[in-house]
């Protein structure tokens, strides 16, 4: 199949949970695709069975799926065109595109061992030279060559670098990039396994899937070389390039399981929406008018014509939890309580026997003071608990030579008690008698029923707390 469509490919190794790195990656290729009407390619590099952590890929497709990346082809997407797309899955490709390259002559087996390898790197520093494999095993008679297989000898296959002349590559974020092969060493194909190295199994990849575009890390820019010189070796066109700026901490650090929200999992379980953290990994770093942009927005946003080199973007967790802030906002209720209720009945299992429309409205009740979805446990904890409070603490915001008047005027009209708007009047009345400020007044009937300063409006509080409860509250303090 040859196609002129754009193609791009997400490529994450199963050995670990999916982190902000990754996930930049997979929506950048994601957002590119739709913008070009091409294809988003997901492809597994599964070629180190022993630290797979997620071996059939399940936990990666269900990411993406929460954060609504909806690939095109990839594992349980197969174009038989293409399929397999996992890496370990490919190997009789490898080595048929390895025996291509052993036709042509362009690589040899290499005998070295890891010791002896690690003594000539040392060597070339203790020069103060760049270390670079000294080919030795490039010139091993055949006869030497088959004593050593004789022998059992283990070996991998090298790619025979030209170390006169440069290559070329052009990146969409740096442009046009020389590269001078005098620096590079020839590279393994191989390993002693037998198993295949990463720059080759991507490379045979790249092209047999027609990938049109590689959308990865700064960190891999060192290795974009070997990789366009295989495409040469086998006659393949090139890919455009785009090497996305590492993602640091707020030290200008490279991000790691130590900084919060490196990893996916920390920010789903602190609560934090797909559409804030995805609308936060597109902007990172740019300039945008309009900030709160779902996919459908960035994908018409993003001008990929003009893109931006920086080497590295700053991680600021405070613009993420602002963003998550406005899209809690931006949810309709109905699609939000479902989110909240595994947070609610993790802390308060009673939950679990209340009406629905009851929880609905007590959720709605604190929806806009929400930063992320974890922050429902605190902001409704007053309907589930009793306040710890004392009437010191909640006088307290009073004048003292005010307190003991305020609390005989209250207490004559909590016996009446009826519904809180009418409360509330007296309340007002109450301050305005007393010469006392309504906020002060107010903050000590919020102290008493619920504990806290902060919430939604008391008259909504009391409504949702029902009469029984509010008056029990405000018995126990006056």
């Amino acid at each position: 199949m040859k196609t002129n469509q754009v193609r791009v490919r997400f490529a994450p190794s199963p050995t670990g949970m999916m982190h902000l790195g990754n996930v930049r990656t997979a929506l950048l290729n994601y957002l590119f695709a739709r913008q070009k009407n091409g294809s988003f390619v997901i492809r597994i590099e599964d070629t180190d069975p022993e630290r797979n952590f997620d071996p059939t890929a399940t936990k990666i497709i269900q990411d993406l799926s929460w954060l609504n990346l909806n690939y095109n082809e990839g594992p349980f997407k197969e174009i038989e065109t293409y399929a397999p797309y996992f890496q370990s899955q490919r190997t009789i490709i490898y080595q048929e595109n390895l025996d291509i390259l052993k036709k042509k002559e362009l690589v040899y087996r290499c005998f070295c061992t890891a010791e002896e390898l690690e003594k000539k790197r040392q060597r070339a520093i203790a020069l103060r030279v760049a270390p670079r494999y000294d080919r030795i095993c490039a010139d091993i008679s055949e006869h030497t060559i088959q004593e050593f297989l004789k022998e059992g000898k283990p070996f991998i296959w090298r790619f025979k670098i030209p170390h006169q002349g440069q290559v070329t590559i052009t990146d969409l974020a740096h442009g046009i990039i020389n590269f001078d092969l005098s620096h590079f060493s020839d590279f393994p194909l191989t390993r002693a396994d037998g198993s295949f190295t990463f720059i080759f199994a991507n490379c045979v990849d790249d092209f047999l899937m027609e990938i049109t575009h590689i959308l990865r890390g700064e960190d891999h820019l060192t290795n974009t070389a070997n990789q366009v010189l295989l495409f040469k070796a086998f006659d393949k066109p090139e890919p455009l390039y785009w090497h996305l700026p590492i993602i640091c901490n707020v030290e200008g650090k490279k991000l790691s399981k130590r900084d919060f929200g490196f990893s996916l999992n920390d920010l789903k379980n602190s609560g934090f929406l797909p559409e804030a953290i995805t609308n936060y990994l597109a902007i990172i770093g740019g300039s945008f008018e309009q900030e709160i942009m779902d996919l459908e927005e960035l994908v018409n946003q993003l001008n990929f014509d003009q893109i931006n080199s920086t080497g590295n973007i700053r991680y600021d967790v405070e613009k993420l939890r602002w963003l998550n802030h406005k899209w809690i906002v931006r949810y309709p209720i109905e699609k939000f309580v479902p989110l909240v209720l595994p947070f609610i009945y993790e802390s308060y299992p009673l939950a679990k026997q209340f009406n629905p429309d009851k929880m609905q409205q007590l959720i709605s009740l604190v929806k806009t003071e929400l930063t992320t979805l974890g922050d429902i446990v605190p902001a409704i904890n007053f309907y589930f608990e009793e306040p710890i409070a004392t009437k010191e603490g909640v006088l307290s915001h009073l004048p003292e030579g005010q307190q003991v008047d305020f609390v005989h005027a209250i207490q004559g009209f909590i016996a009446s008690y009826s519904d809180p708007a009418q409360f509330l009047i007296d309340l007002k009345k109450v301050s305005k008698d007393l010469s006392l400020s309504a906020k002060a007044v107010f903050t000590v009937i919020r102290f008493a029923v619920t504990g806290v300063d902060k919430g939604p409006s008391l008259k909504d509080t009391m409504e949702i707390l029902g009469k029984e409860t509010v008056l029990k509250r405000l018995k126990q303090i006056f």
